[in-house]
């Protein structure tokens, strides 16, 4: 029987902490389950000075200055940590492009460190975050996340009695730093003006809520080595313009550098050493891992799914809510 109190009592420390990820999955622990102790792992003192006070200076709660880039700081970090839950990465499209040799060292030689730090100090469970953006990657954010997946999946070869690694893959979380919501919201303010870069453009959407509940499910699951994706819907681009301002103007702009039409969360690939349960896939390291083999059958997870739309008036409800 799974034991799903698995975190009571337990030391968890989330590398870059301070972001909407983390700061939510803090509130959410600290609300739900008797924690030990929650560590907020990131570079920044001004947005750790923030969180603390939006958390009450909660006595549960420590702030850790520290980079993933810096091997030794995680070590010291990582002492006497349960569970490690990977956030910390460079996450802008644009950014990781024109910055290529940053976003590599953060988000591909970061999980490195990550990694052997786990394992070096016998840290029982790491989930590292990824993105659909990894899956068939056309720009360098998902081609670091590619890795990152690679990376945490892998290195359960070099460790498999103290430390299990496993990934969480999702789509854009609605209320996240960066969300197109905010920015479509703000460019009506200035001059009802919203700009699109493709009128096809789909995306893969998601409650932070959504975000937190899979991450806890891995935690709670995790045998090692898996990729768990939970079933989230998508919305066409102009539909999401129209949730937010029915009334606002549109200009196209052009698909942008690494930019995808659509986004992918399972490829054709990997669906052979996918399962499918009620409310997420799993994607296993090898198809003998797959208690049920669909055979011939090829999911077809993508943001273009018609059959996963959401509705003009869901995703208003949605942004209203």
């Amino acid at each position: 029987m799974i034991n799903t109190n698995i975190l009571n009592g337990k030391r968890i420390l989330i590398t870059g902490g301070t972001g909407t990820f983390g700061k939510a999955f803090a509130k959410h622990l600290l609300k739900n389950y008797d924690i030990a102790m929650i560590y907020i792992y990131s570079r920044d003192e001004f947005k750790q000075d923030l969180m603390r006070e939006e958390l009450g200076n909660h006595s549960k709660v420590s702030f850790l200055i520290g980079d993933v880039k810096d091997s030794l700081r995680l070590k010291r970090a990582f002492n006497n940590i349960d569970f490690v839950i990977h956030a910390a990465a460079q996450k802008q499209v644009p950014s990781c492009e024109d910055n290529p040799f940053e976003a590599i060292q953060t988000n591909i030689l970061g999980a490195m460190n990550v990694a052997n730090a786990a394992i070096d100090c016998k840290v029982k469970k790491v989930v590292a975050l990824s993105t659909d953006k990894a899956v068939n990657p056309i720009n360098l954010y998902g081609g670091t996340k590619m890795c990152l997946e690679k990376i945490f999946i892998n290195g359960n070869c070099y460790s498999t009695k103290y430390t299990t690694m496993s990934c969480v893959r999702y789509g854009n979380v609605l209320s996240s730093r960066g969300s197109v919501i905010p920015k479509f919201k703000q460019q009506i303010i200035d001059k009802n003006i919203v700009n699109v870069t493709d009128k096809d453009m789909t995306r893969f959407f998601m409650k932070i809520e959504q975000a937190i509940e899979i991450v806890i499910h891995a935690l709670i699951n995790m045998k090692g080595s898996e990729i768990f994706i939970p079933k989230i819907k998508s919305i066409k681009i102009l539909d999401l313009v129209e949730a937010i301002n029915g009334n606002a103007r549109i200009k196209f702009t052009g698909i942008r550098q690494g930019e995808k039409l659509n986004e992918i969360l399972i490829s054709e690939d990997e669906s052979i050493r996918t399962e499918e349960f009620e409310n997420y896939f799993v994607v296993y390291k090898n198809k003998e891992s797959v208690k049920n083999i669909k055979e011939h059958s090829i999911l077809n997870y993508t943001s273009d799914n018609e059959d996963l739309f959401y509705t003009v008036d869901e995703m208003r409800n949605i942004i209203n809510d």
